[in-house]
């Protein structure tokens, strides 16, 4: 994540927090982004210097001035007057990050040669946020080649209970002993 994202994502949730509308410009943001990620040409088009300010920040109002709150609806112009709209997602990263330390959440990837039930999925929720006392917002990746167990990423340390990791472990051990 770039400085200029870090500041203006920040910004707006600050302004977002003050106003109370954090919970709301949360998912908008979020919307919002998912828009960009399907429609990159639009995106490439609000870039386009070609394009008069005027005309683009006008294309932004007719997309999303009936749906978006007026605040994420001006940071969108902004963005785009500025030159800079390619930080959108950098700006959203920061947002959750600053919203999810305000509310003592934590994001965690969970790793898995399958896919989890539903109620394995809760036990580990469960067990994480006894662990760091935090609410626990889990995201599941599957990847067979960890061969079986789980590795969980969370706040950037990993714990790692794959089968993979563990033949990987042994297998350190064993060059360290033949050394």
């Amino acid at each position: 994540m770039t400085s200029t994202a870090r500041l203006y994502g920040g910004s707006l949730y600050e302004l977002a927090a003050g106003e109370g509308l954090a919970d709301l410009l949360l998912e908008q943001t979020k919307e919002v982004r998912e828009i960009f990620r399907e429609n990159p040409d639009y995106v490439r088009l609000l870039a386009e210097p070609s394009i008069p300010k005027k005309e683009r920040t006008e294309l932004i109002e007719a997309a999303f001035g009936g749906q978006a709150e007026r605040y994420l609806l001006n940071f969108l112009k902004l963005l785009c007057e500025r030159g800079i709209l390619n930080e959108y997602p950098g700006c959203c990263d920061e947002f959750v990050r600053r919203y999810n330390a305000d509310h003592n959440i934590a994001e965690a990837v969970v790793t898995s040669a399958v896919k989890l039930s539903g109620e394995q999925m809760n036990a580990l929720r469960q067990k994480l946020e006894q662990l760091t006392g935090k609410q626990i917002r889990l995201k599941q990746i599957t990847d067979v080649s960890v061969l079986g167990g789980v590795r969980v990423e969370l706040e950037g340390r990993q714990l790692d209970g794959t089968v993979r990791g563990r033949l990987s472990g042994i297998s350190r051990k064993l060059n360290e002993v033949m050394v």
